[in-house]
């Protein structure tokens, strides 16, 4: 529930828990009464390595001595004392992630469902986006914003847009439209409500999950490496990856990425136009470390294939060809950002840890789109004009602190931070004609660009301040450890605030704001009967930003009302098994969140949303040279309370029933450095309106691929082919994920990727 402002700032509240903090543990040092630790509750001890990763660089015992031990690193060591997570079995994911101001966690630590995809698997399949890498996921599913091409990502039948994906746990920080894979070390995917964890996400998203982006890190051995390749429809591919560390025992590196894509994609007459170059540098002082990254990304589409809406009243007609294009040839999506991050952590006395991170985003974005709108069985449509432009300026950070005590019996991993996001958008748009002008979606129609010139909301070259947000928050945790470590217990509470204001379109009159709080709690219990088995359930909330009124094909009545944050609850039990090189997990959950959609041509709140499901998953190295990595996800959605009682009892739009994912990696026998690959993908069939009327038809597509590793004159190469859907089949890939909009996305054509690497 939305509380009145406080009086104490989250920073003065997380300050005061910080320091009670230190002064309990200095207490009891000085009484004897509380011992205390190097890490948190089932984390590696400060000066040690997790499995799989290395020490981070803790002074010597022997302080006496003037030698200072070689610092090892793995391929993402990060300013952090705990390390990065080790590789599970079968190394396409990984045993831990970041689970906020909780830090790493093992996987069997965590009263969460979480997995975390590793850059080998990043590499292996060739991966072009987050979206190319989340599509293992069986709780995931890959949609499209509203009218335009920004990756969306339906977990748990809930979307999160590219907008709240956290970069090394901070929001707002990466292009939100496409975010390169080169940029990132790994993927790691959160199931469920996450409020608690890094705070409430920036676009509105938070209630499915989250997916935290982990940037890459220069590795203990020099890396060269240099890939060409070459995908269907003559897109041309390069990229260099280079690595260096620097100094006494090679505490400084430095690792820099740059890519090029170029040319037509699988789809016909669609152009991609990637440039990125990004610098991420650390080092691992006594005592201290420091990392920091700066990129830039430049995106252009051209003549990309719009999303389809279908008209009240008919039908899903049938999927035209994968390869056919009806976009406008005057249509073009381009997006250039430049962002930054620094992140620092100092020991503290006692094992704790204290850190601060930074980060700043400037992204320009300028369209010309044309939304399509099936009005006849037959393919027949209508088209319209759309343009806009927009302008981020995103400033955001965070200071905590972690460390351990003993109470008795009882060992206690405390952290607490503080955090502040802003964002200040400029945005301008102009649409055509709402008349439009006819097409066909089988045998498409080319006109000259229409006048753009029929409604306007401010001036597209000179766009004015249209949305400022800040949020802040406070956060303490505390995860107990019991019985011999076979119980734990995390309790935690965020305490959230929201400032939200919109301005009007060319104007830049200031319409009505808001300032509101909440707090948003979590408790997670783990239970360890035998070694290997974990019980876990969790109670966590996701507090979601306000809904801003935005009609596209024709304004609102309420058009740029700003609504207040709502909270959704959400509540889970499972297992999870690790046998050593085969883990797996099951879950059972349950979701809502508030309905948004239009009635009477305005934006509102109407009801509620309830997704509960079960989620399966498995992964790891059941036998020599095969690895695995799928599962399924058993949806049930809801509309309740809806407007007038219309829908109630019916299914969410865009929410399958089924998802599975079955993907295997095998190593040829006798072929010395040859695997092979395959993912078969099945998504169950969904609704594109809230009436339930028009129903997508399931779909299933087969994906496959092979490596082959080798020396040429000295120097390793690497050979990677792939094809994504085999068969080459015609479906709709998803429908909706903006609120109460079921418009389709075409699933894309067998799609061939070959490419090699060489390192010197």
């Amino acid at each position: 529930m939305i509380q009145p402002r406080l009086a104490l700032t989250p920073l003065a509240f997380a300050a005061f828990l910080l320091a009670a903090g230190h002064a309990a543990a200095q207490g009891a040092a000085s009484t004897g009464a509380v011992s205390t630790s190097a890490a948190p509750a089932g984390a590696a001890p400060a000066g040690a390595a997790p499995a799989g990763a290395a020490p981070a660089g803790a002074a010597p015992a022997d302080t006496a001595g003037p030698a200072i031990q070689t610092v090892v690193v793995t391929a993402s060591a990060d300013a952090s004392a705990q390390g990065l997570p080790g590789d599970y079995a079968g190394g396409q994911v990984a045993r831990g992630g970041r689970l906020g101001l909780l830090g790493n966690v093992d996987f069997m630590d965590a009263p969460f469902n979480t997995t975390n995809y590793t850059h080998a698997l990043i590499q292996d399949q060739q991966a072009r986006s987050v979206a190319d890498v989340v599509q293992n996921d069986p709780s995931v599913r890959v949609a499209r914003g509203f009218g335009n091409y920004q990756e969306l990502y339906m977990i748990r039948g809930f979307a999160v847009n590219s907008d709240d994906l956290a970069y090394n746990g901070l929001y707002g920080l990466l292009p939100r439209q496409f975010v390169a894979s080169e940029l990132l070390e790994r993927v790691e995917v959160f199931r469920g409500a996450n409020s608690f964890v890094n705070g409430a996400a920036p676009g509105g998203g938070g209630i499915g999950g989250m997916i935290n982006l982990l940037p890459k890190r220069a590795p203990n051995n020099p890396l060269n490496q240099f890939t060409l390749g070459v995908e269907s429809g003559g897109q041309a591919y390069g990229a260099a990856d280079i690595a260096r560390r620097f100094g006494p025992d090679r505490r400084a590196g430095l690792r820099v990425n740059a890519v090029r894509r170029d040319g037509e994609t699988a789809i016909d007459g669609e152009e991609r136009e990637l440039s990125v170059f990004a610098i991420g540098a650390d080092y691992r002082g006594r005592g201290y470390r420091v990392s920091a990254d700066a990129g830039y990304q430049n995106h252009k589409l051209g003549n990309a294939r719009p999303s389809v809406t279908v008209a009240a009243g008919l039908p899903i007609i049938e999927a035209p060809d994968a390869a056919s294009n009806w976009a406008q040839p005057w249509t073009v999506s381009k997006e250039r950002d430049v962002f930054g991050t620094l992140r620092a952590e100092v020991d503290l006395p006692h094992g704790a840890v204290a850190w601060a991170a930074l980060g700043a985003r400037k992204g320009n974005e300028s369209n010309i789109l044309s939304s399509t709108t099936v009005t006849a069985i037959d393919g027949g449509a209508n088209m319209t004009r759309f343009d806009n432009v927009r302008i981020d300026r995103v400033r955001t950070g965070e200071l905590g602190a972690r460390g351990e005590l003993r109470t008795g019996a009882i060992r206690h991993g405390v952290s607490a931070t503080v955090s502040a996001f802003h964002i200040a958008s400029y945005n301008a748009y102009a649409l055509g004609n709402f008349a439009g002008f006819a097409t066909n979606i089988y045998r498409p129609v080319d006109v000259p660009a229409p006048a753009n010139d029929f409604f306007t909301g401010g001036s597209l070259a000179n766009p004015v301040l249209t949305q400022r947000s800040i949020l802040s928050s406070a956060a303490i945790a505390d995860t107990l450890s019991l019985a011999g470590d076979k119980v734990l217990l995390t309790l935690g509470l965020r305490h959230q605030r929201i400032r939200d204001a919109a301005y009007a379109y060319g104007s830049g009159a200031p319409t009505p704001d808001y300032d509101a709080s909440a707090n948003t709690p979590v408790a997670g219990l783990v239970y360890k009967p035998v070694q290997g088995v974990s019980l876990y359930a969790n109670y966590i909330e996701a507090l979601q930003k306000g809904t801003v009124a935005l009609g596209f094909g024709a304004p609102l009545a309420n058009q740029g009302q700003v609504f207040a944050p709502h909270t959704s609850r959400q509540k889970e039990i499972g297992v999870k098994v690790d046998a050593g090189k085969v883990g797996a997990s099951a879950a059972l959950f349950t979701t809502a969140q508030p309905l948004s959609y239009v009635a009477n041509n305005t934006l509102g709140l109407f009801g509620e949303q309830r997704n509960r499901g079960l989620e399966l998953s498995v992964f790891g190295l059941p036998a020599r040279g095969l690895r695995l990595l799928g599962g399924a996800t058993l949806l049930e959605s809801q509309q309740r309370r809806t407007f007038g009682g219309l829908t109630d009892g019916r299914e969410a739009i865009g929410v399958p029933e089924i998802q599975l994912n079955l993907g295997a990696d095998w190593d040829v026998p006798g072929v010395q450095g040859l695997s092979l690959n395959a993912r078969a993908v099945h998504t169950g069939s969904q609704f594109a309106d809230a009436a339930n009327l028009q129903k997508l038809p399931s779909w299933n597509r087969l994906d496959l691929g092979a490596t082959w590793t080798t020396r040429v004159l000295e120097r390793d190469l690497t050979l990677r082919a792939r094809i994504d859907n085999v068969a080459d089949k015609n479906y709709w890939a998803s429908a909706g994920g903006y609120p109460n909009f079921g418009y389709l996305v075409a699933g894309a054509p067998r799609t061939v990727t070959v490419s090699g690497s060489i390192d010197f």
